[in-house]
Parts: C-alpha cells; sequence; structure tokens
C-alpha cells in the first residue's frame, strides 16, 4: 500500500511497470514478478470537482456542481410531492393521522425509506397547511370572519364551530403528551376537506396565520435532514417548517428525535407552533428546560414523546444527569437517535470543544476569598507600573509588523525609503523600551488567548509579605497561591458585561432575589441563568464586584458539545452559513451540506465592509449612518459584539442624536420576545449583541 492507503497504481502511468515498493532481498528463494498496473480512468465528475483549469470549469457548466447535482435530484422528488398534492387533500383528518401507521406496516414488510419518502412528505406537507395555517380560522386569537367563505361552507363552519365549542378541554395526556396545560376544542375536532378548500380558495398565498403550506424549498430541506445532511438555508427561508417535516419521516422509521435550538425561548415557541402539526400526524411533542425551570417529572413526560425540543446544553446536561443516576427506571433521556440541530455551525463548530460541566460542593470549610481579592487588588495595583511600559513596547513591536506590511504592499515606490527609515527607527527604539520595561517588577504573567494567570516568583514573595502569614506552601496556607491566581483572572482578564453581567437571581437557598454574576455565553451572548465557573473562579469574580458569594464547585461529570453530538445514531442540521465550514462538517462529523436556493430571488445588496484607522471614528460614522437611515424611516438593526459594546453606542446615539430606539442583549433577554415583535416597525432602531438563533 502506498502512503496515502490505496495500491501502488497511483503512483503509474497507465502502461508503466511498478516496481516492488521494498529494496529486494539478497536472498530471495523466487525474483518476483513484474506486475503492469493500469492507471484507472478518472470519471468526468470528479475531475470537475478539483476545478482543473479550463477543464473544470468546462465540466461545471456541462454537468453542474456537486451541490446542484444534489438539488436537482430533490427537486424531481418535489415534482413527484406536488404531483400528489390535489390526491392527498382528498384525504380526511383521520385518514391523516393513519398513514403513520401504514408507512410503518409497509416499512416492517420491507419498504425503503426512500420508496416512502415522496408519499410521506406529501402527507407532511397537508398535514403542515390544515393544522399550523387553515385550522386558525377557529383559533378565537386570530378572529377570522366566516362571511367571506361561500354560503354553503358557512354553514359547514357554523355547525363545526358549534361542535368545537361544546367540546371540554382535553387533559394533556394520551394523544396530548407534551402540552403543558389543557387543549382547547377548537384544537380537538376534525375539520372536513371541503372546508379546507374553501379556505384555500380564500387565500391562494401561503401565508400566516391562515395558510401554511410549505414551499417546495422547504420540501427539499426536509429530506436533506431526514438523510443525514446539512441544510444550509438563508435566514428567513423558514427553517422552523423544515425541521418538522424531516422529523415525521424519522419517526416512520420508529427513531426518537431531538430537535436543538439555541435558546429556552425558541425550544418552547418552535414546539407549541408545531405542535398542531405533529398532533395532525399522529404523533406527540414535548419541549424540555433547564431544572428551575421544570422539574424532573414533567421533563421524563416530555421524553416519552416521540418528538422532543430543547437545547444543546439542556440535552447534554440530562444526559450527564442521566449517567449519575443508580437505576436505568430514574434515567429521563435514555436514547439518543437523531438530532436535528439549528444553526449547526454555531454549535457543532464554534461550540464544538465547549465542555458541559456538571458541578458539585468542593470544600467543606469556607475558604479564603476575600483575603485572595485584597491581595489581587494589591498586585494589580503594584504591576501598573510595569503593565504600562509593556504596552509600550508592544505597541512599537506591532507598529513595526504594520509598517512591514505597508513596505510589502506599497505600490508607490518613492515611499520606500520613508517607510524603511521608520522601521529601523523604531527596531533601533525597541532596547530603550525594553531596559524601561525592565526596570519595574512583573508580579504576573497573563495569557488572555487562554484566559489564564500565573504568578511570577516576586508575586509570590510580594503577596506573602502583605499578607503576613508566611509561606504560602505549608500547612493551612496551601490553598492561598490557587485563590490568588483565580482572583487575578477575575480581575484582569474576566470582564463585566462582556463575559458577566450582574443580575437579580433568586437564592436556591432563601428564594429571594439578590445581586449575582451570571455568566454571558461567548457563542451565542445569552445569559446562562443557575451555571457557575468551577474551581474558584466564580466565587473570586462575586468578590471582585462585591455580590453575595456562593458555595465553591467542582467538577463531578462533563463532556464536550461534540462528543456528545457523536452518539447519536443519525445527525442533521440547519443554518444559514454551513458551506464555509464544509470541509470540517465532513472530516468531524462525516456530514455532508447541501446549499438550498431561496424560495423567491434574493433582493438584498450586500457592500464590502468598512476599516477605519480607529475604533472612535468607526463609532461616529456608525451612528451618523443609523441617523440617516432614521431620518427615512427605515428600520435599522446594529449588532455588536459585547454588552458592553452595545451600551456604549446606546449612549453615543442617544448623546449626539436623541434617537428613540432598544438595546436587546444578555441584560434584556426577558423583553427578547417584544423587543423583536416591534423591530421592523417604522423607524424602529435596534442595537443587539451576536445572539444565535436571533433572525426571524
Amino acid at each position: 500500500m502506498s502512503p496515502m492507503g490505496h495500491p501502488l497504481r497511483a503512483r503509474t502511468r497507465p502502461g508503466a511497470t511498478c516496481s516492488p515498493p521494498f529494496p529486494r532481498p539478497l536472498r530471495s528463494p523466487a525474483p518476483r514478478p513484474r506486475v503492469r498496473v493500469p492507471l484507472p480512468r478518472e470519471h468526468p465528475m470528479a475531475l470537475a470537482e478539483r476545478d482543473i483549469p479550463i477543464i473544470g470549469p468546462i465540466l461545471h457548466k456541462i454537468i453542474g456542481t456537486r451541490n446542484e447535482r444534489f438539488v436537482k435530484k430533490y427537486t424531481q422528488r418535489v415534482n413527484a410531492i406536488n404531483a400528489l398534492e390535489a390526491e392527498t387533500r382528498k384525504l380526511t383528518d383521520a385518514q391523516l393521522r393513519g398513514k403513520l401507521h401504514e408507512f410503518r406496516a409497509r416499512l416492517d414488510k420491507g419498504a425503503k425509506v426512500d420508496d416512502l419518502m415522496i408519499e410521506a412528505f406529501a402527507v407532511a406537507r397537508e398535514a403542515m397547511d390544515r393544522a399550523v395555517g387553515i385550522r386558525n380560522v377557529f383559533n378565537p386569537k386570530h378572529n377570522f370572519d366566516p362571511s367571506a367563505l361561500p354560503s354553503a361552507m358557512r354553514d359547514l363552519y357554523a355547525a363545526t364551530n358549534a361542535e368545537m365549542d361544546a367540546r371540554p378541554p382535553a387533559p394533556p395526556e394520551g394523544e396530548w403528551l407534551g402540552n403543558n396545560d389543557a387543549i382547547p376544542g377548537w384544537m380537538q375536532v376534525d375539520i372536513d376537506p371541503a372546508l379546507y378548500q374553501a379556505v384555500r380558495d380564500l387565500y391562494k398565498e401561503s401565508r400566516p396565520p391562515f395558510r401554511a403550506r410549505p414551499f417546495d424549498v422547504q420540501l427539499i430541506g426536509g429530506m436533506v435532514l431526514c438523510q443525514g445532511k446539512i441544510a444550509e438555508m438563508k435566514t428567513g427561508e423558514g427553517k422552523t417548517i423544515v425541521g418538522p417535516l424531516a422529523c415525521y419521516m424519522a419517526c416512520i422509521e420508529r427513531l426518537r428525535v431531538h430537535v436543538v435550538t439555541v435558546n429556552d425561548y425558541l425550544v418552547q415557541r418552535d414546539r407549541d407552533w408545531t405542535f398542531p402539526y405533529f398532533h395532525a400526524l399522529g404523533l406527540t411533542v414535548g419541549a424540555i428546560h433547564p431544572q428551575h425551570m421544570q422539574d424532573e417529572g414533567v421533563k421524563r413526560n416530555m421524553y416519552r414523546c416521540d418528538v422532543v425540543y430543547g437545547t444543546t446544553s439542556e440535552f447534554g446536561f440530562d444526559y450527564l444527569r442521566d449517567n449519575m443516576k443508580r437505576r436505568v427506571e430514574e434515567q429521563v433521556q435514555k436514547k439518543r437517535q437523531f438530532a436535528i440541530v439549528d444553526e449547526v455551525d454555531s454549535t457543532l463548530i464554534d461550540e464544538a470543544r465547549t465542555p458541559l460541566i456538571i458541578s458539585g460542593p468542593a470544600h467543606e470549610d469556607a475558604p479564603r476569598y476575600e483575603l485572595a481579592d485584597r491581595l489581587a487588588r494589591h498586585l494589580v495595583e503594584k504591576q501598573k507600573p510595569w503593565q504600562a511600559a509593556d504596552d509600550r513596547l508592544e505597541r512599537a513591536k506591532l507598529r513595526i509588523k504594520g509598517l512591514e506590511g505597508d513596505l510589502r504592499q506599497t505600490r508607490d515606490k518613492a515611499n520606500i525609503p520613508k517607510i524603511q527609515s521608520e522601521m529601523e527607527a523604531a527596531r533601533n527604539d525597541l532596547p530603550r523600551l525594553e531596559a524601561e520595561r525592565n526596570q519595574f517588577t512583573q508580579y504576573f504573567e497573563v495569557k488572555l488567548e487562554r484566559k489564564q494567570v500565573h504568578l511570577t516568583h516576586d508575586g509570590v514573595a510580594e503577596a506573602q509579605r502583605v499578607a503576613g502569614l508566611g509561606s504560602f506552601y505549608v500547612d493551612e496556607n496551601i490553598d492561598l497561591p490557587h485563590l490568588l491566581e483565580q482572583s487575578l483572572r477575575a480581575h484582569v482578564v474576566y470582564e463585566l458585561d462582556k463575559d458577566y453581567v450582574i443580575m437579580d437571581a433568586n437564592d436556591p437557598m432563601t428564594g429571594r432575589k439578590q445581586p449575582s454574576i451570571v455568566i454571558v455565553d461567548v457563542n451565542t451572548g445569552r445569559p446562562m441563568v443557575g451555571r457557575q465557573w468551577s474551581d474558584g473562579l466564580h466565587q473570586a469574580v462575586e468578590c471582585k464586584e462585591r455580590v453575595p458569594i456562593k458555595q465553591e464547585t467542582q467538577t463531578v461529570a462533563t463532556i464536550t458539545i461534540q462528543n456528545f453530538f457523536k452518539m447519536y445514531k443519525r445527525l442533521a442540521g440547519m443554518t444559514g452559513t454551513a458551506d464555509t465550514e464544509a470541509q470540517e462538517f465532513h472530516d468531524i462529523y462525516k456530514l455532508d451540506v447541501v446549499s438550498i436556493p431561496t424560495n423567491k430571488p434574493v433582493v438584498r445588496r450586500d457592500f464590502d465592509d468598512m476599516v477605519f484607522m480607529s475604533a472612535k471614528d468607526k463609532w461616529n460614522f456608525i451612528v451618523d449612518e443609523i441617523k440617516a437611515f432614521h431620518d427615512c424611516g427605515r428600520p435599522i438593526l446594529v449588532g455588536t459584539t459585547s454588552v458592553e459594546k452595545s451600551e456604549t453606542l446606546s449612549k453615543m446615539l442617544m448623546n449626539k442624536h436623541a434617537i428613540q430606539h432598544e438595546v436587546l442583549n444578555a441584560k434584556q433577554h426577558e423583553r427578547e420576545a417584544h423587543i423583536v415583535e416591534n423591530a421592523g416597525h417604522l423607524g424602529q432602531v435596534m442595537i443587539a449583541t451576536n445572539m444565535a438563533g436571533r433572525g426571524t
């Protein structure tokens, strides 16, 4: 075998001969025969994928790219689904629910999943249109006017509505499992297919609240998911509908499906919105939430449903908690068969190595957090002269790198001597700056990229002198070096309104609200209520911010997000930006990415990035740009990378132009639904952090 794992023919030309890969022994009993191995002819499609100059583009033009061939194949299936639509519309609600058992029976008799896919998706499309869309004509919230219906249909509407009003609320059990409240009558009664058709004739276009017919591209997305691939769909293309379409096909295969969304608000919203669809197909759907929102008995019932909505962290923590149970009967999750991950690039790539950690009490005694905090403040103050000198040195090194870049990229040769002169002067100044820095003492070393701080020998000596307790490395003082390094991390690495916020939260012991440190998820920008850093770091931050100190914890069980999702038998995902990480998805998870075209041509214009010489210039330009668009009455969304920056921009906008606006960050997450609801109105301005899953 060759080093690439292929036979030797990979290194030969047609008609050439191969020598043995190793030298022949001096005393061989018989010479090895010379083998003639022809190189196999490459398939034209393989050549096309290689982007060979001239040949590659020509073949792409003739046979299309790999993604185009995928989409073409799925489009043929969509055409077949559309051909079944008229026939499927004739089915009653009971017949639609019964299709689940029919498909399962055919599967048990030897039918293949692909053979059932077209019929299954035709049924799923009809169920979505009926249950999530047309049935809302009976929903009191939407105030449907039945007088718009034909006279014959008005009588049918009145009779059906009377039957619904007479039906008592149904308890959330059995076929209604997964609901938190009783089910009203308007959701229980079957509707005549003729009435469904009358509403379709009234509302031709699929648009909420009275129509929810999945578009062709959404059917393609559903088929991509149910085959264990990643569907790349642009924002606003309706991924909320795509996931449930794939769930039905998986449930036909008797797989338990976990639909993973990015926050608890979307978990409950998406579950409640799609619940009528799942019930119309004879399925149950539940939603899981953190322990402070949902007790274990309710969560166990949710996991009994065919489809379960939840966040990545909650599915992962339930797995860890199950592994800590003493008996199988006490476990709640049990099976991990099929996961559909929303914002899959954020979850499986950006957060892949993020550990999910369950912690337990670390000490019976109370560590000396206040002493460590006092020492940390002292060392931070003592290091300021050294830090200022080091900052000047780092700026000089950064300037030299910038000049080197200018020298390489300058087009005006006349500028080269000037740049070289400046670079030489900057290099000559480095020894002086280093000498200035060395006049001062470094008490600790900071590694921001690793979020670490380490004490130097001088730092330990100074801390021991200030503490007056003798050596930190004997007897009862042995814990102080660790506590001091954690306090230094809290002061110089972790920042308020970026890594954490201060919010009022319920104390688990007293139940009263008190100021607490709440960690902000760096990937989603959302507050993680109830979570805390381990090994004394959380307590160090609490001591820094002068809030009540919680008991220190240590790791009891942990798993990374990547390893958790690898335990599922089948994995799929949706996002608006997956194609750029297609190689990583394939290498790590063996997942293919299919880019699905939009339902309508994109009219949005994308402009090039703008780069400013200073942050001040950038923020002033943004504020003026907001003013210009606001004066035109256009709604504006401004994205920032941290809570601090969102609030800074908010103050600048009010001080300079007095424009009313909303700020959506980790501090306002409870008002999220209300803020997002009004975001697109005339002249509305919203400043938001980069919180995943906040598209539509």
